[in-house]
């Protein structure tokens, strides 16, 4: 039994019989009942907003096919931009920061004397007393 839908009561409706037969096949294959392999069948229709009539397009493969080529072209796109526009503006920023820091220059604890004074006293010879 159908989960959700013992209760209701059954109704007939007219099929072809090739269409019955392909049909039951069709259900057998999805190992539903023949009412819920219809309920699903409407469902998807109602769901995705297609009409039976209308015709789908190319197969899902070649949709594939084609999403894939757009991401390999939207990929070399921005390598490109990678490549021609965002590595040398980085470079660029980068040399203009080097160049605007400071030059390290040690601290000034002390001066550093480049001549020896001479000292303002001497000693004595013991000599020269």
């Amino acid at each position: 039994m159908d989960k959700g839908y013992e209760k209701e009561v059954f109704k007939s409706i007219s099929l072809k019989a090739s269409v019955a037969k392909k049909f039951n096949g069709y259900c057998k294959k999805l190992s539903m009942s023949k009412s819920m392999t219809l309920l699903l069948m409407l469902e998807f229709f109602e769901d995705n907003g297609i009409s039976p009539t209308e015709s789908m397009g190319p197969k899902m493969q070649t949709l594939e096919n084609l999403i894939k080529k757009r991401i390999n072209g939207v990929i070399a796109i921005l390598k490109d931009i990678e490549k021609g526009q965002t590595k040398p503006t980085v470079a660029m920023m980068q040399s203009l920061f080097q160049e605007a820091e400071p030059k390290k220059q040690p601290l000034i604890l002390e001066k550093k004397n480049t001549e020896e004074k001479q000292p303002k006293y001497q000693e004595r010879n013991q000599q020269d007393s």
